[in-house]
Order: structure tokens, then C-alpha cells, then sequence
């Protein structure tokens, strides 16, 4: 591969139109937009509000500036000469500017930058904040240095430059420092930008979590109702702080005073729980507001799952908690709930509390959620928080991952996910977390009906299955197909260590059980290895003369529980096994009590000889004792009720320890790109042509400019010029249709192959002239490209198409026929690391063919990855690239590298960035 460097990605850079809020150091929030002309009169207020130092350093004088300055740091329609950024938030029900930062070109590659925070709000992070967006507008103008002039003592904007982790010179002239930041993107930065995100979104939700007091707004003496039952909820299950009744017509509920409204209440209140009519939601945000509230849970439904309307109104909402300083999950969402003993918060309307434990759980569905937490409680799976996220109007299943990334009474999360709002972003957190914390999502929406279904449920948007499915592999996440395999993974992480490996051994006490068991073993990847002979001679020591000594070991009907001890022992304390699965089937009460006790006797003596690491699960099918929980001194041992489940838990494990075990994927850059004139290219043909695809010549020069390897060759626009080029390339050639407009050439008799003569190029010319003729579409010929054939090699195809939500998908399989009729294909979301690249390879199906099979030689694919990684870059800086097909792709032999000899190219205008 040629030389790479690694590759930095701002989170910013996949927010969408980089996010209309920002989350303060405090967690509190605003709304932060582009300046324009009508902010004149608000921004020569803000600046007049500002104190004389605050002045001096942003301004150099202590006065105010003159309202045609002010004017002009309003306006933005030129983003190659200035921009200004403002910062809002509405304080004492008044809309106030509280920073602004501004830059200006001070050549076509430095621009200069300033910035202005209110004095009340200094120390939040806003200067940083506030840099980061400008920094990124800057790069997507063009500026690649940024540069400030502060005075020296302005301790504060000199903290800003330095914490932001962009690369600063700084120099004293005259008593002041000049200040140059590079705008290229280099570790510091991405994991300083990463940092101060997570930290502040912690903080923004801890109101939730941790809150002293609760507001439960729409509380209500209908017993029925759900605002009674979010009262009843709290009450009964014990909250550890205030809890404030809230509704206009009753004085007294469940024996709580009851206030008319929120601006009565005088104690402290950080939540507020909602559940009015949709039309009263928004005045009460406003008394929320007023009193200082930080967290919202609106119950109300009625918003974007309903339609336009609600849709319009779900955005007003939204606006109104931002720009307020709040945070807020819903609406159209059941509540949320944690078991902390010192909090212990029921903010949901079901009585249903679990048990306290180590597992979080999110849930788009607020039924999906009951019935998860009543799985969770049957499976005996100790839950540390829920949350019922609804419309995810705000908080999202992103915020709550990084929440719990750093929740020390969070070991696993378990998420039900509908839709996707920011695809990028989950897969960017979700990534980080799952190196420390196992996340198990169920995603609905599989197929065509589930999809409709979730169209209308909840406001989501369905997405492409196999995107999401390669979002989840690229970033570590464990995909189960069901809410109990959900609950019982759940339980399988949290109980036990992760496995070495997938050799798996099996007791059980029935064959058929155990058949199930293999079975679904190695339909999971695992493999269940023959005992080797010092394990089995163990075994027939203490076994019946009937039993099976293979794997899985088959203790018969009869089996004792001083048999099942002395098995689970030996194979825990067998190297050739990296997990044990025991089976046991009883048909009353009284014989599961007996085995019982010897399956836990068996486990903890093999964990005291040294077994510590290998996990252990059970499948117990007994007839009235279902609900047996199985532990060993501290160790809790999951048990299911059919064979099949352990086997499927333990699969799904394997795979997680290794993905953690491998290396973090690196993002690469390449040092020979001429992403110019790919840019040049796409735009113009955009412009002159409209959404289509590229001529045969655009194409090759888009992918010459991103050095990728082309098979050699020329466009001919005669079979004078044909011959000429086949003379150049050498023989023999093939001759091939050019045309943008022609998409399946072999239709029209297109494609020559393997022609050895100028005789047999001029007449393959003048075939192919014909034909286009005779289908009366000479006007799409653009000519013919005449290329080298193909002496070896195997056929494999790269690709790349659009999605809406997810962007650009790529596509890697076999080439040819194979891709059509085997499909066998890996897919994953750019951009690619090296990591991807190498995984995409090497999970085809067909991967043995590029190794080297009965006799033919291996593919170089090292080359292939590199063309994988090189066509990332192409897509994730070339928006309007909406469709790329390189097909076939011969790849050669070891050290010899690839040739491109067909590729397609589909272009499209792309909305700007707002």
C-alpha cells in the first residue's frame, strides 16, 4: 500500500448543519445560528452589555462600536469574506445574544478570528465552542490557518486557542500575542472536541438521574389517568426527594398538596414530568423555564407522530427548551426510571420497578419498554436506569450512551431502536463506548411491513436494514433479532467473563437437547470440539458405562448431581474448551433440586481450581421450576428454558471479546489525492448537464485523480484513433462502447473482446457504430475506449451508493456475474478505516477464491484495500458523487496490484450547507 497518514474527523463534521444547539460546560443549552442583518439592534445590545474589560479585549477599546460596525459583524452572505456566529438564549422571558464569534479573510488562506461572551456567562466553554464551529465553517471555506490577536492578559481567550487541540504558534508584539492555529484536524483536537462533548452532555442530563425535587405536571385524581399514575409511580416507589403535584383545579392528591401552577412552587425542582394536553405543553415549558427547571419529561403525545402539524409544533417545542436551557426527553414517551438507592426515581406510569443492578435500557417504544423491563424482571436482570426516549425531540439515544459511557452503575446497555437520527454520530459514540461497555440493540424494522409500521410509529424514519446492519458491525454493537434475546444476552454479559475463544463444550442429561444445542452452536460460529484423551479419561471415572464421552458429553437420564459436579469441574478445567454450556431436563420439582445443587457445587469447585474465565451458562428445562436462579458464592449463573438460548448468548458474546480484542481502525489519508480536480470535474458536469452520469473520460479522470488504478488505455472517436491507441497499449485490446447515456452496453453488442489485429479493432469500431445506430441512439456515443485485456487475475467489484440518511454505502464482492447472481456482498458506511477495508475482504464468502483455490493464484489484497480506502476518501469529500460502480476489478497477484476496467460514475447537486 502506499504511504498513508491517519485521517482526523471533528465530531462536528457529520452533525447535522452542525447542530442548531450547543450543551454549555454547565449542561445547560442555547441556540447558536448564523448572524444576519435583522441581529443588529440585538447584537449592539449585547455588546453594550458587556463590561469594559470584556470590551477592551474583543474591541481594543473600552467604548462601544459604532452601529455601522455592528451592522457589517452582522453580515454572513459572504462566508469567503466574514461570517459571524451568534450564540442566544432566552433569559427572564427575553430573547438576549450571549456570544458572538466572528472571522474575517485576511487572505485566501488565513483568516482572522475574535470572540465575545457575556459576562454572566464566562467559564461555561462558549469561547470553545464557539472557535470549533468557526474553525470547521473556515476549513469548508477554504482557510486553512486562523489567526487572533488578544492582549496578554486575557487569560481566557488564551485557554480557548490552547484547549482547543489545534496546533498554535504564538508571538508577543507590542504587549499583545498574535495567535496562528492550523485548521487541520490532528488527534488532540478530535479527542479534546470528543472530551468536552461527553463531559457536557453528562452534566446536562444528571437532572434526570440525580434530580432533589420533581414536578409531576397533569397530576390528576382520576385514578385511571396517567397523570395519577405518574404521582402514584413516584410515591409508591419511594423517591428520595421532593415530590411537587401540579394542576389547577385540585388542592390535594395521594396526600401531597397540590399547587395551581409551577411559579407557585417554591423548593428547588430539577425535573419536571409532564402529561397535559398537547396544546397546554408549550406554557408549560415557559413556567418550567421560569422556575429554573433544568430536565423535562413530556408524556403528551400528539407531536411529529402525528403528522405536519405536529410535526411543526414538535419544533416549537424543541426551540423553546433549547433556547431556554433545558434539556428534554420526549415527548410521546413513557417516563424514565433509576434504581439508585439514594435516588430511587419512578417517572413512568407503571408500577413495575426492577430489581437495582448493573444494566441500562433505552427503548424507543414506550411499549416495548414495559415489556422489556418485565423481561428484565422475570430473567432476574438488575436494571440501573431506563429511559423511554419516544420522539427523541431532544435527548437521544446518543446522549444517553454517553451518559452512561461514564455511569459507574452501568456496566451494559440494552437499546430498542426504531430509527436513526444521526446515523454518524451514534456510530462515532457508540464505537467508543462499546471498547469499555457492551451495547445490545434490537432494531425493528427488518422488512418491508416492519418498516411501514415503524414509519408511523413514533416519528421514525425507517432505514435500509443493511446499513444499519454494517453501522453496527463497524462499530462493535451486538445485534440480537428479539426483545427476549435481548434480555437474555443481557444477562449473559452482566453475569459472566467474556470468552477466550468459540470452542464450546456441552453436558447435558438429554441427546436430544444437546443436538439442539450443537446445533445452534455452529449456526453461531461457534465450535464444539472433540475432548482430548486425558479429559475423557477423567470423565470415565466417574460416568455411567453409557454415557457419551465425546462433545457434547451426554450424562444420561440417570445422571447424578455428584456426576454433573465432577463433569462441570473437568471440562471447566479442560484447555481445549473456552466455554461450557450444561443442559438439564427433569420432569418434577423434587429431581431438578438434586442437579441443581450439583451443577453450582460443579462450578464453584472448578472456578476454585482456576476456571475463573470461563463463562458458564445453563439451560434448564424442568417441569415447576422454571424460576430457578443459580448462583455460586458472588457469581450469578444465567439459566434459560430452552437449549438453543445459551448457545445463541454465547455466539454473540464470542464475536463482541473479538472485536474488542483487535485493534482500533485507523481513518487514512493518502498524500497523492488531487481532490481539486475531482471537485472541478463533478461540479461542472453537475452544471452542464444536470443529475447523471459522467462521460467514460470524466470518469477515468476522477479516478486517476484519486490514483486509483486504472487499466490503461484511451477514448477513440474514430477506428483511425482506435487502432492508434490499440498500438500504443499493445495487443490485443478490448474495444469498448463510451457512453453516458448507454448504461448496459453488452445490450448493444457494446463490448470486442480479445482482438489481436488493427484489422479486428477497425471492424469491432464499426460494429459497435452500427449497432448504436440501428437502436437510433449515435447521438449517446461519445466513442469507444480501447484497453489492454486482462491476462489473469480475479474479478471482484467495488461500489458506492447513496442512502438519504445513512450517505454513502460501500460495497465490496465478487466482480462479474458473480455480485448478480450469488450476492455476495459486504456493505459498510464511509468513511472506511483500514480496519473496514480489511473486514470487507475477508468476509465474503468468496474470500477463499482471493487466497489462492485448487491451484489459482492469490489476489494482492493489500491493493484491494487500498482501493476500498481511496474510494472512501473520493465519496466523503466528493457530496455530489451519488452512485460509483467499478466492475469489474481484476485483482493480480501479490505485489502486482489491481486494474479498474470498467467503472460508472452518477453525479447529483447537493443542498448546501446551512
Amino acid at each position: 500500500m502506499n504511504p498513508v497518514r491517519p485521517l482526523y474527523v471533528p465530531p462536528l463534521l457529520y452533525d447535522k448543519h452542525e447542530s442548531a444547539s450547543l450543551i454549555l460546560r454547565d449542561g445547560s443549552t442555547a441556540l447558536i445560528r448564523l448572524a444576519d442583518q435583522n441581529d443588529a439592534i440585538p447584537m449592539q445590545e449585547f455588546v453594550g452589555r458587556l463590561s469594559p474589560e470584556s470590551k477592551h479585549h474583543r474591541f481594543f477599546s473600552e467604548s462601544t462600536p459604532s452601529a455601522d460596525r455592528i451592522r457589517t459583524l452582522c453580515d454572513s452572505s459572504n462566508p469567503r469574506s466574514q461570517l459571524t456566529f451568534i450564540v442566544t438564549r432566552v433569559l427572564n422571558g427575553v430573547f438576549r445574544i450571549i456570544a458572538s464569534g466572528s472571522y474575517w479573510a485576511r487572505d485566501m488562506q488565513i483568516a482572522e478570528v475574535a470572540m465575545a461572551v457575556d459576562d454572566e456567562f464566562h467559564g461555561k466553554g462558549l469561547g470553545t465552542l464557539l472557535l470549533e464551529r468557526l474553525a470547521l465553517r473556515a476549513i469548508r471555506n477554504g482557510f486553512t490557518r486562523l489567526w487572533a490577536v488578544t492582549h496578554a492578559e486575557n487569560l481566557a481567550m488564551r485557554d480557548v486557542f490552547r484547549e482547543s487541540g489545534f496546533t498554535a504558534h504564538e508571538a508577543y508584539e507590542s504587549g499583545d500575542i498574535e495567535v496562528e492555529l492550523s485548521l487541520i484536524p490532528t488527534m488532540t483536537t478530535v479527542m479534546r472536541a470528543e472530551l468536552r462533548e461527553r463531559l457536557a452532555t453528562i452534566a446536562s442530563l444528571r437532572s434526570f438521574f440525580h434530580p432533589r425535587g420533581v414536578a409531576v405536571i397533569g397530576a390528576s385524581r382520576d385514578t385511571r389517568s396517567i397523570g395519577y399514575r405518574l404521582l402514584e409511580a413516584l410515591i409508591t416507589n419511594r423517591f428520595q426527594g421532593s415530590i411537587h403535584p401540579v394542576n389547577p383545579f385540585a388542592t390535594e392528591i395521594l396526600g401531597l398538596r397540590v399547587y395551581p401552577s409551577l411559579r407557585q412552587v417554591r423548593e428547588p425542582i430539577d425535573l419536571a414530568v409532564i402529561a397535559v394536553p398537547r396544546d397546554q405543553v408549550i406554557g408549560v415549558v415557559e413556567d418550567c423555564a421560569a422556575h429554573g427547571v433544568r430536565a423535562l419529561v413530556i408524556v403528551t403525545a400528539g407531536f411529529a407522530e402525528v403528522g405536519v402539524k405536529g410535526a411543526a409544533l414538535q419544533e416549537e417545542l424543541v426551540r423553546k427548551v433549547r433556547e431556554n436551557g433545558m434539556r428534554m426527553i420526549g415527548p410521546n414517551c413513557f417516563g424514565l426510571l433509576t434504581t439508585d438507592p439514594t435516588v430511587h426515581l419512578n417517572a413512568t406510569f407503571t408500577s413495575l420497578f426492577p430489581p437495582t443492578g448493573r444494566v441500562a435500557m433505552a427503548s424507543q417504544s414506550g411499549a416495548i419498554g414495559v415489556a422489556s423491563l418485565a423481561a428484565a424482571q422475570h430473567r432476574h436482570l438488575g436494571i440501573s436506569s431506563f429511559v423511554s426516549i419516544g420522539n427523541k425531540a431532544d435527548v437521544s439515544t446518543n446522549d444517553l450512551l454517553q451518559y452512561w459511557e461514564e455511569d459507574p452503575s452501568t456496566d451494559v446497555v440494552l437499546l430498542y431502536v426504531e430509527s436513526f437520527g444521526n446515523p454518524h454520530r451514534f456510530a462515532r459514540i457508540a464505537r467508543r463506548v462499546a471498547q469499555r461497555k457492551p451495547v445490545v440493540v434490537v432494531k425493528a424494522g427488518r422488512t418491508k411491513a416492519g418498516r411501514r409500521a415503524a414509519g408511523s410509529h413514533t416519528a421514525a424514519l425507517a432505514a435500509n436494514d443493511m446499513a444499519a446492519d454494517a453501522l453496527f458491525h463497524q462499530a462493535g454493537i451486538i445485534r440480537v433479532e428479539t426483545l427476549e434475546d435481548m434480555v437474555a444476552l443481557g444477562t449473559g454479559l452482566i453475569d459472566q467473563p467474556l470468552p477466550h475463544g468459540r470452542r464450546v463444550g456441552i453436558i447435558t442429561n438429554a441427546g436430544g437437547l444437546a443436538i439442539l444445542c450443537a446445533d445452534a452452536c455452529e449456526a453461531g460460529g461457534l465450535t464444539v470440539p472433540e475432548l482430548c484423551g486425558p479429559t475423557q479419561s477423567k470423565l470415565h471415572s466417574f460416568v455411567s458405562s453409557t454415557a457419551s464421552l465425546n462433545n457434547p458429553v451426554d450424562l444420561i437420564a440417570s445422571a447424578t448431581p455428584d456426576q454433573y459436579a465432577h463433569a462441570i469441574e473437568t471440562l471447566l478445567l479442560a484447555d481445549e474448551i473456552d466455554a461450557l454450556i450444561v443442559l438439564s431436563m427433569s420432569f418434577t420439582a423434587a429431581d431438578a433440586a438434586g442437579i441443581a445443587d450439583g451443577i453450582q457445587n460443579g462450578i464453584d469447585r472448578g472456578r476454585q481450581a482456576g476456571a475463573k474465565t470461563k463463562p458458564v451458562l445453563i439451560g434448564w428445562m424442568t417441569e415447576g421450576d422454571a424460576d430457578r436462579r443459580f448462583s455460586v458464592r458472588a457469581e450469578n449463573i444465567p439459566a434459560y428454558l430452552m437449549p438453543e438460548a445459551p448457545a445463541v448468548v454465547h455466539s454473540k458474546m464470542a464475536s463482541y471479546a473479538e472485536w474488542r480484542q483487535q485493534r482500533v481502525g485507523m481513518l487514512v489519508d493518502f498524500d497523492d489525492l488531487n481532490l481539486s480536480a475531482v471537485k472541478e470535474i463533478c461540479t461542472a458536469a453537475v452544471s452542464q448537464r444536470g443529475t447523471g452520469w459522467l462521460t467514460t473520460e470524466e470518469t477515468r479522470k476522477v479516478l486517476s485523480a484519486m490514483k486509483l488504478p486504472v487499466q490503461p488505455g484511451g477514448i477513440a472517436h474514430t477506428a483511425d484513433e482506435a487502432v492508434m491507441v490499440a498500438k500504443q497499449i499493445g495487443f490485443p485490446v478490448a474495444v469498448k462502447l463510451a457512453s453516458h447515456r448507454i448504461v448496459h452496453k453488452t445490450d448493444v453488442g457494446g463490448v470486442q473482446l480479445n482482438l489481436a489485429s488493427e484489422q479486428t479493432v477497425r471492424e469491432a469500431f464499426d460494429s459497435i457504430r452500427a449497432r448504436v445506430c440501428e437502436s437510433h441512439q449515435l447521438d449517446a456515443m461519445e466513442g469507444v475506449l480501447v484497453q489492454p485485456m486482462v491476462a489473469s487475475g480475479v474479478e471482484v467489484m467495488v461500489g458506492v451508493t447513496h442512502d438519504p440518511l445513512f450517505g454513502p454505502l460501500i460495497v465490496f464482492g465478487l466482480g462479474g456475474i458473480h455480485v448478480e447472481i450469488l450476492g455476495d456482498i459486504q456493505l459498510r458506511i464511509s468513511p472506511l478505516t483500514d480496519r473496514d477495508a480489511a473486514d470487507m475482504i475477508r468476509e465474503i464468502k468468496g474470500y477463499r477464491l482471493l487466497t489462492g483455490y485448487r491451484g489459482h493464484p492469490a489476489a494482492d489484497l493489500e491493493a484491494i484495500e487500498e482501493v476500498l480506502l481511496r474510494v472512501s476518501r473520493l465519496v466523503e469529500e466528493i457530496p455530489e458523487i451519488d452512485e460509483l460502480d467499478m466492475n469489474p476489478i481484476f485483482a493480480l497477484a501479490p505485489g502486482q496490484g489491481c486494474r479498474i476496467v470498467d467503472a460508472r460514475i452518477y453525479v447529483r447537486a447537493r443542498p448546501p450547507l446551512h
